[in-house]
């Protein structure tokens, strides 16, 4: 049996995978940060891969914000 959760469903867990991730990082940020990164893929085609390409630029960026200023 093969389970399809939603596209939105999958980015909502992946708020809460890098929230637990990035402590350091305020939860409403990490959620705008994975927004802000799928709404660059509005209109994309083959949305099969879209959370994995939002998991992959949103952990870039947050590694930029949790990196020390220098």
């Amino acid at each position: 049996m093969v389970i399809e959760l939603s596209e939105q469903t999958v980015i909502e867990q992946l708020v809460v995978r890098l929230t637990h991730r990035y402590p350091t990082i305020s939860a409403s940020t990490v959620a705008d940060v994975v927004r802000d990164v799928h709404a660059r893929f509005e209109g994309r085609p083959l949305r099969d891969f879209i959370p994995l390409l939002v998991e992959r630029h949103a952990k870039s960026e947050l590694d930029r914000l949790r990196a020390p200023a220098r």
